[in-house]
């Protein structure tokens, strides 16, 4: 059986859903490896990010806003979005070798959304497979034995947070959100 290579994702977008929508920038962070024991990573020292042009002329001005990425400049200097799924896809596969490649991400709905369209549509399939995502709030909620609309970063106890800033700069966040990953794994409610 192959040990899990933890991929923290985070995606920053223009509107509610991929396709009518776009993937502005996306950031993975390596949260660590699970083999029967999970050992950490630093989740700054191996990392990926691109912010990608967008692929339709509809976006919704509040959702663009929360990134603070310049909508022209994506369009003129943005990567190209099968150029960008190819080299995520290049570099999960060189850092997760033998391993089983999985994302992790909270909540891991709306990330996982867009990661998957994205992979599927730009190079026509995914190297984390349909189901290879795991999401943290869920993860939280039930270790912690609470409702799922009771699992937030504000009621969780402070030693699970990461120090880290939420900046919605993906990379930033998917740093951020690899180190909440490792602190629930080592926790022991």
């Amino acid at each position: 059986m192959r040990a899990d290579v933890y991929f923290s994702l985070d995606v920053e977008a223009d509107g509610p859903i991929p396709g009518p929508y776009s993937m502005v920038s996306v950031g993975l962070a390596v949260a660590g490896r699970f083999d029967g024991t999970f050992t950490a990573a630093d989740p700054a020292a191996d990392t990926f990010y691109r912010e990608l042009r967008p692929i339709s002329d509809d976006f919704v001005p509040e959702a663009l806003a929360v990134s603070g990425l310049d909508r022209e400049t994506l369009l003129r200097d943005g990567a190209d979005p099968a150029t960008a799924m190819a080299e995520l896809t290049a570099w999960v596969s060189r850092t997760a070798g033998a391993d089983r490649p999985v994302i992790v991400a909270y909540p891991a709905v709306f990330d996982w959304m867009f990661l998957y369209w994205y992979l599927l549509r730009f190079t026509g399939e995914s190297i984390f497979g349909h189901s290879g995502c795991l999401d943290m709030k869920t993860f939280y909620a039930v270790r912690a034995g609470v409702p799922i609309g009771a699992a937030v970063k504000g009621r969780m106890p402070k030693h699970l947070l990461s120090k880290r800033r939420h900046t919605h700069h993906a990379l930033d966040d998917a740093i951020e959100q690899a180190e909440l990953f490792a602190n629930l794994m080592a926790w022991k409610p």
